[in-house]
């Protein structure tokens, strides 16, 4: 598995650095995400060299999903004034190809990605590697980083995926796919107008749109069908339409709006007038609209950042602490129930030997080697601290056994997007020789963890104010944020030299 070589301590310097120049409210949601990590290592929610502040990308995402020549590229190229992407009607290219701003182009591998804490891959290796043994050191067949020094990316990056087949997806594939949807501000799903079927692709539709539907961020999902100058010649595109609206209901999208749109650099020519005027503006007015969505991604990400930190702070208090607090009475009762029924069979074993060879009187225990025994302290107390040893060895085998069994059901537990902490070894943290199974708050949980915990939520409204200071002028006394500043709040990728040194690494 690729390996940078560098503290989280220096990843999360560099990342305020930029972060200083381009946006300091922003740069305060960092120090307190350093704040919830102080908690997250004492708690054992994170190992030292993790930050909760490297889990989310802190640029604008907007991630381009879809099915095979649905125009993905094209419309990449369109939308950049730039033929960065090749395109065509079969796969022109199986890797994920992370889009950035440059003042000149280049091409560079997935590791400068998977190493990089600013772009969405960081440590995506460890990710593939956990679902596709020994994919994670082939990170360069996944990820790909290009730049451009299109004006549109300033600001913002972009993900053009691999066209989406979901019978042949690899599985490191689509936990790719799933990474980038869950960190992305907007999705944008294409569908080929040209293949009017929809019916026979139906696992497609199911990942792409039934396992989508219900998420709490589906707001960010456009659904886009694309090339419907191809429906110019019968000009019916209400029936291409409405074939792709019923398969779409059929996954449980029901509500909501479908876009329709062509490139027209690349569409066939429409000889009708009136036809061509007709889906001249129908595109238009949709196009208008994914590129204001699109323009207004930096925005959101400034609020999703600050919702990250909200959440990830209040999980820690009223979702982490309490299954770990749950977890910890469940383990002290199968503690309890194994200490008694190992003991309880120790007790039988005993009774049943000695009652065999005949060492009780009605209920004394009296062996005929009592009485020597008894006289001599060193056999006396060499007995007794066996059998002490004994008994203590038995009850930390109990502890063990039954914490492994516990922590095993937790490895599996996801808590949300946005929490990464590894709740099985906070929970086996509390499970050291040196704790009481009667410990009534988890290890490293007290008043201080508590008041660090109320500090970054008693700072969190304080940036949404600044944040509505900037993006908004209810009274209109001041004069708004352009454009281009709202584009700039997050950071560019100005220093394409200091990635190209990461990728050498």
């Amino acid at each position: 598995m690729y390996n940078s070589g560098r503290s989280v301590a220096s990843r999360i310097q560099q990342l305020e650095s930029h972060l200083d120049r381009e946006n300091p409210v922003l740069l305060e949601s960092v120090k307190n995400f350093r704040t919830l990590d102080k908690v997250a290592y004492s708690m054992g929610l994170l190992d030292k060299e993790e930050s909760f502040a490297t889990q989310i990308p802190w640029w604008p995402l907007v991630s381009i999903l879809g099915t095979f020549s649905a125009g993905k590229s094209s419309f990449i190229n369109y939308y950049l004034g730039a033929k960065i992407q090749r395109s065509g009607n079969q796969a022109v290219d199986e890797k994920f190809t992370v889009l950035s701003y440059s003042k000149e182009e280049h091409t560079l591998p997935g590791v400068a990605l998977d190493a990089d804490p600013r772009f969405p891959f960081y440590q995506i290796s460890t990710e593939i590697e956990r679902v596709s043994e020994g994919e994670g050191q082939r990170i360069d067949t996944y990820l790909q980083l290009k730049t451009c020094p299109s004006e549109q990316l300033r600001g913002k990056i972009l993900i053009d995926s691999p066209g989406f087949d979901a019978d042949a997806q690899r599985t490191a594939t689509l936990r790719i796919t799933d990474h980038i949807v869950d960190l992305s501000d907007l999705v944008l799903v294409f569908f080929d107008a040209r293949h009017p079927e929809p019916g026979a692709m139906q696992d497609t539709l199911k990942h792409l749109v039934g396992e989508t539907i219900h998420r709490p961020d589906a707001s960010k999902f456009m659904y886009i069908l694309n090339q419907l100058d191809t429906a110019a010649k019968e000009d019916n595109p209400e029936d291409i339409v409405g074939a792709w609206q019923r398969a779409l209901a059929e996954q449980g999208l029901t509500a909501g709006r479908f876009f329709t749109i062509y490139n027209p650099d690349v569409c066939n020519p429409i000889d009708d007038e009136n036809v061509r005027k007709r889906f001249e503006t129908k595109r238009d007015n949709d196009m208008f609209d994914i590129k204001e969505r699109m323009r207004l991604v930096g925005v959101e990400r400034c609020y999703r950042i600050i919702s990250a930190l909200d959440k990830t702070a209040r999980d820690i208090e009223e979702r982490i602490v309490p299954i770990i607090n749950e977890n910890q009475q469940k383990w002290k009762k199968l503690v309890l129930i194994g200490d008694s029924i190992l003991y309880g069979l120790f007790l039988i074993l005993f009774l049943s030997i000695t009652i065999k060879l005949d060492y009780w009187t009605g209920f004394s225990f009296n062996p005929p080697w009592l009485a020597d025994f008894m006289a001599s302290p060193i056999k006396y107390y060499f007995t007794a601290g066996f059998f002490t040893v004994l008994m203590i060895s038995s009850h930390f085998f109990v502890r063990n056994l039954t914490a492994n069994m516990v922590a095993k059901k937790l490895k599996t537990m996801t808590i949300n997007s946005f929490f990464r902490g590894n709740l099985s070894a906070a929970f086996l943290k509390n499970t050291k020789p040196w704790r009481s199974i009667f410990a009534s708050t988890p290890a490293g949980w007290g008043r201080g963890s508590k008041k660090k915990i109320q500090a970054v939520l008693g700072n969190i409204d304080g940036f949404v104010q600044t944040l509505n200071d900037n993006f908004t002028n209810p009274s209109g006394t001041t004069k708004t944020p352009t454009t281009e500043q709202q584009e700039n709040t997050n950071p560019t990728t100005e220093e394409m030299t200091e990635t190209e040194t990461l990728a050498e690494k």
